[in-house]
């Protein structure tokens, strides 16, 4: 199978649509230098934080060292600010059904996606974010010292995946993977749906120079109006947009293509200065339980979540909720991460490739002694609702 690789003979969108601004069509050609240039004008800053920071993170005598014991004492006054709304609203929906008194206080921040995360990490405004295993890759490219201090996954990530591409009306002969050569494809380098991208053509043995690849924000619904716009002939597409495009240009010959790949992590992520602080890793601690057991109490209460999340705290319709929760899969919290971690070295491999960045080795990413916490949380809560 030939790789995934970036050449000079890569075919480009750089054409600007009336219906589209400029920026939103620039060409992945153009990624690379914007990658090249963040890292520059953030080089210096990452390098005097690693500094600072160094001898915490190696030293087997500091407590907040990855080779040390997580503490477990949190100081009176204790706060973490926590971009994770999801965990938020099944906290506040669950109820006495969780416990939320987890001894320190929790400032809960509306910041969600890789790119404003990663942002508010670098700005010292947030301790933790909930994203998909992209963005801790990225922020380590531009010179943020992040951790993995968690994660999840769908035991039945075959029959229920977070994406599917979506080929645009009039598009034809567009069935499979290997038919994606020749066309436009929405891409955003950095996002879960930019690596779904690669790995397609990966697995489809296509090189970035067999298709032309359309850098688009994978914001909103972007990627659907930008399939029914005619801006692209393929993109990924997720939750019940995916339901959406069909019944809604189905008619007009949209349909939407699986792709038989891994596209589920989740993880919790956090700047290694809010790790070297032993209040705040002490109370990580305490949080990566309540996530846990949060995401657990999600697929138990269905119609609990359908409700006060997806239709009074999302606005979506009861009929959409539905379709999200039946097609959410059942959650895998592992207790070992060996295989996990084996997978994010894949992906951080196949990026490097594409991005022309340095491979980094995927286990110094994960902090390893919060596993065994998940784990004793994901025990307790299911020998709780045995009981």
């Amino acid at each position: 199978m030939r790789s995934v690789l970036p050449s000079r003979g890569t075919r480009m969108s750089t054409r600007t649509r009336r219906t589209r601004p400029a920026p939103r069509t620039a060409a992945l050609a153009a990624a690379r230098p914007r990658l090249a240039a963040a890292v520059l004008a953030t080089a210096l800053a990452g390098a005097l934080a690693a500094c600072s920071g160094a001898s915490a993170q190696t030293t087997g005598d500091d407590p907040t060292a990855a080779s040390g014991d997580l503490p477990t004492e949190i100081p009176a006054g204790t706060s973490l600010v926590i971009g994770d709304p999801v965990t938020q609203k099944a906290v506040e929906i669950a109820g006495g059904d969780l416990d939320a008194d987890l001894g320190f206080e929790i400032e809960w921040a509306n910041v969600s996606g890789g790119p404003a995360t990663t942002e508010a990490f670098r700005a010292g405004s947030l301790d933790v974010g909930s994203v998909a295993d992209i963005p801790p890759i990225h922020a380590t490219w531009t010179g943020l010292d992040v951790r993995i201090i968690a994660a999840s996954y769908r035991q039945d990530w075959e029959d229920f995946p977070i994406y599917e591409f979506g080929v645009a009306p009039g598009v034809e002969g567009v069935d499979s993977l290997e038919d994606f050569a020749g066309h436009r494809i929405a891409y955003s380098p950095g996002q879960a749906q930019g690596v779904i991208v690669l790995r397609a053509l990966q697995k489809a043995g296509l090189d970035l120079d067999d298709v032309e690849l359309v850098e688009l924000p994978s914001t909103g619904d972007v990627y659907p109006t930008a399939l029914a716009a005619g801006e692209v002939d393929i993109a990924p597409i997720g939750g019940v947009q995916i339901a959406r495009y069909v019944d809604q240009y189905g008619k007009d010959g949209a349909h939407t293509v699986t792709h038989g790949l891994r596209d589920d992590p989740g993880v919790l992520y956090v700047p290694t200065s809010t790790l070297d602080d032993p209040a705040k890793a002490a109370a990580l601690r305490a949080y990566v339980r309540l996530w846990a057991q949060a995401k657990l109490w999600v697929e138990d209460h269905p119609d609990e979540w359908v409700q006060g999340y997806y239709v009074e705290d999302q606005g979506l319709s009861e009929e959409d909720g539905r379709y999200l929760v039946e097609h959410a899969g059942t959650p895998d919290i592992p207790a070992d991460w060996t295989e996990a971690i084996e997978r994010h070295q894949e992906t951080i491999d196949l990026l490097a490739e594409a991005t022309g960045n340095d491979p980094i080795d995927a286990p110094d990413l994960w902090d390893q002694r919060f596993a065994p916490v998940v784990a004793e949380a994901v025990e307790e809560y299911r020998a709780g609702a045995s009981s």
